[in-house]
């Protein structure tokens, strides 16, 4: 199994692989179970610096972003890259595998994971906003998988059976990301 640590803990300690990992980020709506996630992969690492702002990665990255939408939530006619900053994930409906439970809440997959090049910045956590690394090893898919499991049924209260279908369905994905830069 994979070993998975918080982010801004493991910079203290030390404990960043300087040659690629993986880093999910989860951020939780005050006011709703609206939720995002945003995993990426890394590698080709120049430098992991600290700023104000959160630590930054000079390195490339791979982003796949999850999405968590409550029946409740006013804007679902609208395109998930044209909603409020809060509410965002880059992709258009189309973009996206979409999973709806039996309480009408939506969970979607981007189907393809977004590039970056250079830099990204993991910003600095706040509220229950929390960011993890997943360090390289057997099992990592599994190890993800799980996690999402256990992040969509604990936190977001999604039946635990639903919850299970739908980490498969992000499991489905998580290929496209894993060891792209070996």
């Amino acid at each position: 199994m994979a070993k998975i640590l918080d982010l801004f803990d493991a910079f203290e300690s030390g404990d960043l692989p300087n040659d690629g990992g993986y880093i999910i980020s989860n951020f939780f709506d005050n006011n709703s179970s609206y939720t995002r996630f945003e995993m990426i992969s890394y590698g080709n690492v120049k430098d992991i610096y600290r700023n104000d702002d959160g630590i930054t990665f000079q390195a490339d990255g791979l982003k796949l972003f999850v999405l968590v939408e409550p029946p409740s939530y006013p804007q679902k006619h609208v395109e998930p890259c044209y909603r409020d900053d809060r509410h965002k994930i880059p992709y258009r409906f189309k973009e996206v595998d979409t999973y709806t439970t039996k309480r009408q809440q939506k969970i979607m997959v981007g189907k393809e994971p977004v590039e970056t090049y250079t830099s990204f910045t993991i910003m600095n956590e706040t509220g229950v906003n929390q960011s993890f690394i997943v360090h390289k090893a057997e099992g990592i898919e599994e190890s993800l998988q799980n996690y999402f499991l256990q992040v969509l049924w604990k936190n977001v209260n999604i039946p635990k059976t639903e919850s299970q279908k739908a980490a498969e369905m992000i499991g489905q994905t998580l290929p496209s990301i894993i060891n792209p830069f070996d």
